[in-house]
C-alpha cells in the first residue's frame, strides 16, 4: 500500500508571522488610542479646570474681600496710608460691633504687629455724605480722659489725624472723652474733633468730626490688674470738604468714588497722656504692615499658560482693570516628531482657544473676567505622558520581535516534522493498526525535544495497554458467558420447587433469573446495567415497601422499621429493579448501623414525586465521598469481604433508568440515603 504524506491543515509559519504581526500592529494602536483617550481626557480636564478657576476665582470676587479689590485696583500699600472704597454704602460707625463688623468683612484693613488694625475708607455711596472713615483696634492700658472745658489735651488719649489731597491739608486732634453719664473706668467713650490750623488748636469742635474709643473690660493676658492692657477699639469719620465741593458741583450725577482716591494721604497717631513729642501708641507711618487683599494674589489660583483679564464694563466700551498670568512652564521641550504626532491626534469638540468668561457686580459697577488657558501647555502636558509611554511600547515591540525570531528559528519548524507525524498516527489509529511515532530527529534537552521522546513513551505504552485490554475483554466476556449459562440451568430447577407465586423464595429466585439475563452475553457489568431496558408500570409504593421490610428478614436484614403515608402511593417503576434498589441500600445501611439500633423507612409524598428516606445510626461519610460511593468499584468493605463496589452503583442506575434520583446525606447521628420516583 502507497503510504500519503499526511497533509498539514494549518501552515503555523503563517499563523504565527501574521499572529506577531497583527500584536505589533495592536500594540501601536492601543497607543495610539491612549495617547487620543489620554489626550481627549486632558482637553476635558483642561476646560473643567479653567471653569472651576474661574468659578473660583468668581467666588472670591464676590465676597466683600473681593469686591473690595475690584473697586481699589491701583491701591498701594503704605505709607503714606491711602483710602480704599468700601462694598457697602457707608460704616455704621457709632456701633462698635457694626462697624468691626464691616471692616472684617470686606477685609480693608492693613494688619499691623501685635494684632494692630487700620482700615482707611470711604462707603461707595456718595449721598452718605463723603466722609472718610478710619476704624481700627490695638491693646491700650488704661484709659485717661480730658475733663470737661479742659484746653490742655496733654492729660488724656488722644488720636492726631492728618488728610493730603490736591495740594491741601486738614489736621484734626482728637482727645478722648468721657460720656457725661459715665463713672470711671468707662469703657466707651468720644474722641472729639478739633480742627489743627497753622500749628493752633480750634476752640470748637468740629461738628461733622465724630469719634468712639471703646474699650474691653477683660485683660488681654488673662490678668485682673488695673493696669494691664486691653483691647481697644475706635472709629472715627472724618469731614472732608473737597469731596463734598464735588457731589455739590455734580448736581445729581456724582463721579463716586473721587479719581484721585488713590493719591489722598492718611495718617493717624495714636498719643498717650504726655507731650506730643512723645513716642506714639500707634502711628500708621510705622513700616511692616500687611495690606489687605488685592487682583494680584488671584495669579496664585491660575494654572501654568493660563491668563486673567479683568475689565469694567461701562457705556459703550471696557476698562481693563488689570491682566494677570500664571506661572511659567518650565518644562522641558518635546520633540518635534512627537510634538506633530499628538497636534495630530483627533479632539472633539476642540475650542481654540480654552476660555471661559464671567461677570460680577459691585456697588461702583460691572466687571467682566475672562480667563484663558494655555492650548500648547496640553500638548506638552500629554508629550511628557507620550514620552515615559513610548520606552514601554519600544520594549513591548523589541519583546515581540525576539519571541517571533525564537518561535521561528527554534520551535516553528520542529512543531511542522511533530505535526505530521501526529498526523500519520491519527489515521494509524483509524485504520486499527499499530501506533508509531518516530520523532529520533525531534528527541533533544529542550523542552520539545523531552516532549517528542515522551510522546514517543507513551504511544508504544499505549500499544501494550490496547493489546493487554483487548486480551482482558474477551476473558471477561468468556467469563459471563460460563457464568451466565451455569446459573441459569440450577436457578430453572430452583423455580420448579419453587412455583408457588405466594411462596417468597419464588420471587428472589425470579430476580435471580432476571439479573442473570441481564449480565448474561455482555462485555462487563457496566455496559450490562446501562443496556438493559426495564418495563415500567404504575406500581403502589405503600404496598410495595411494606412488603419489602416485611420480607428484609429473609434477605438476612433486621429490625427494619417502615412508615407509610396512610394510603396508596402509585408511582412508575419496575417492581424488581425498585426490590433491587432497595435491598441494596438496605445492606449497605446494615453493614454500617451500629448494632442494636432499627433501619427507618420513611415514606411521603413531595409534590410530583414521591420520596423515600432510608436512615440507619452509625458514622457519617466523608463529604468528599457523598456522591463517589455511587460509582461502580467504590467500596470500603475489606478486600476478603467478596464485595466489588457494585451494589449502590447499581441502584443509581436502575434509579435514573426509572426517572428517579438518590442521594446520600449525612445526618446528625447518621446517614440517610433518599430516593425519589415521579408519581403514576
Amino acid at each position: 500500500m502507497i503510504r500519503l504524506r499526511p497533509r498539514i491543515p494549518l501552515r503555523l509559519r503563517f499563523f504565527f508571522r501574521a499572529a506577531f504581526a497583527l500584536l505589533a500592529l495592536a500594540v501601536l494602536g492601543l497607543a495610539l488610542t491612549l495617547l487620543a483617550e489620554e489626550k481627549e481626557r486632558a482637553w476635558r480636564s483642561r476646560r473643567d479646570g479653567v471653569d472651576q478657576t474661574l468659578a473660583q476665582i468668581g467666588a472670591r470676587l464676590r465676597h466683600p474681600t473681593g469686591q473690595l479689590a475690584l473697586m481699589n485696583p491701583e491701591a498701594r500699600p503704605g505709607p503714606p496710608l491711602r483710602p480704599l472704597v468700601l462694598p457697602f454704602g457707608a460704616i455704621d460707625f457709632d456701633d462698635r460691633a457694626k462697624a468691626q463688623q464691616a471692616v472684617e468683612m470686606a477685609g480693608c484693613a492693613l494688619q499691623y504687629a501685635d494684632a494692630v488694625q487700620l482700615c482707611a475708607a470711604v462707603g461707595s455711596n456718595p449721598a452718605a455724605g463723603g466722609f472718610l472713615y478710619l476704624v481700627g483696634q490695638l491693646p491700650l492700658g488704661p484709659l485717661a480722659a480730658r475733663a470737661p472745658g479742659d484746653t490742655d489735651f496733654s492729660h488724656a488719649h488722644r488720636a492726631q489725624v492728618r488728610v493730603a489731597m490736591r495740594g491741601r491739608e486738614w489736621r484734626w486732634l482728637a482727645p478722648y472723652e468721657l460720656p457725661a453719664d459715665a463713672g470711671a473706668g468707662a469703657g466707651r467713650g468720644k474722641l472729639t474733633g478739633f480742627a489743627v490750623e497753622a500749628g493752633t488748636v480750634a476752640d470748637r469742635p468740629q461738628r461733622d468730626f465724630r469719634g468712639w474709643l471703646w474699650q474691653d473690660a477683660r485683660c488681654i493676658d488673662g490678668g485682673s490688674a488695673d493696669d494691664c492692657l486691653r483691647r481697644s477699639y475706635y472709629s472715627l469719620r472724618l469731614p472732608v470738604e473737597l469731596f463734598r465741593e464735588d457731589l455739590q458741583a455734580a448736581r445729581g450725577r456724582p463721579v463716586w468714588p473721587p479719581a484721585d482716591l488713590d493719591r489722598i494721604e492718611v495718617h493717624l497717631r495714636l498719643l498717650g497722656p504726655g507731650d506730643d513729642a512723645a513716642a506714639p501708641l500707634f502711628d500708621s507711618d510705622q513700616p511692616g504692615a500687611t495690606p489687605p487683599f488685592t487682583l494680584a494674589e488671584l495669579a496664585r489660583l491660575l494654572q501654568p499658560g493660563e491668563s486673567l483679564r479683568v475689565r469694567r464694563l461701562g457705556p459703550g466700551r471696557a476698562t481693563e482693570v488689570a491682566l494677570l498670568s500664571g506661572p511659567e512652564d518650565l518644562a522641558q521641550p518635546l520633540s518635534p516628531l512627537l510634538e506633530r504626532l499628538i497636534r495630530a491626534l483627533p479632539v472633539q469638540d476642540n475650542p481654540a482657544p480654552l476660555q471661559a468668561s464671567d461677570t460680577v457686580t459691585t456697588p461702583t459697577g460691572r466687571y467682566e473676567l475672562q480667563l484663558t488657558g494655555d492650548r500648547r501647555g496640553v500638548d506638552r502636558a500629554l508629550g511628557r505622558v507620550a514620552t515615559r509611554t513610548a520606552w514601554f511600547v519600544g520594549a513591548l515591540l523589541l519583546a515581540i520581535g525576539l519571541t517571533w525570531a525564537a518561535i521561528e528559528l527554534r520551535v516553528i519548524r520542529r512543531i511542522t516534522l511533530l505535526t505530521r507525524r501526529a498526523a500519520a498516527v491519527r489515521r494509524d489509529v483509524k485504520e486499527g493498526g499499530e501506533i508509531r511515532l518516530d520523532v529520533a530527529e525531534l528527541r533533544g534537552s529542550d523542552e520539545l525535544g523531552v516532549l517528542a521522546g515522551t510522546l514517543a513513551d507513551l504511544m508504544q505504552r499505549v500499544n501494550e495497554d490496547v493489546h493487554r485490554e483487548h486480551i482482558r475483554a474477551r476473558q471477561e466476556k468468556d467469563q459471563w458467558h460460563a457464568v451466565g449459562h451455569e446459573i441459569l440451568s440450577p436457578l430453572q430447577s430452583l423455580l420448579a420447587l419453587h412455583g408457588d407465586p405466594a411462596d417468597p423464595s419464588h420471587r428472589y429466585i425470579q430476580r435471580m433469573q432476571q439479573a442473570v439475563r441481564v449480565l448474561y452475553g455482555q462485555a462487563s457489568p457496566t455496559e450490562a446495567f446501562q443496556a438493559t431496558a426495564l418495563g415500567l408500570s404504575a406500581l403502589d409504593l405503600d404496598q410495595f415497601l411494606r412488603q419489602v421490610a416485611e420480607n428484609a428478614p429473609h434477605a438476612g436484614i433486621d429490625a427494619v422499621a417502615y412508615e407509610g403515608p396512610g394510603g396508596p402511593l402509585a408511582v412508575q417503576g419496575d417492581d424488581y429493579a425498585l426490590e433491587d434498589v432497595v435491598t441494596h441500600v438496605l445492606r449497605n445501611a446494615a453493614r454500617h448501623r451500629r448494632p442494636g439500633t432499627p433501619i427507618t423507612m420513611q415514606l411521603q409524598r413531595a409534590g410530583q414525586r414521591a420520596e423515600l428516606r432510608l436512615h440507619n445510626q452509625g458514622p457519617q461519610i466523608e463529604p468528599a465521598q457523598l456522591e463517589r460511593i455511587f460509582e461502580y468499584g467504590v467500596s470500603d468493605a475489606p478486600a476478603d469481604s467478596g464485595s466489588r463496589g457494585q451494589g449502590l452503583f447499581v441502584a443509581r442506575t436502575w434509579m435514573a433508568k426509572m426517572g428517579g434520583t438518590i442521594v446520600a446525606r449525612n445526618e446528625a447521628d447518621g446517614v440517610s440515603f433518599v430516593l425519589s420516583l415521579p408519581l403514576a
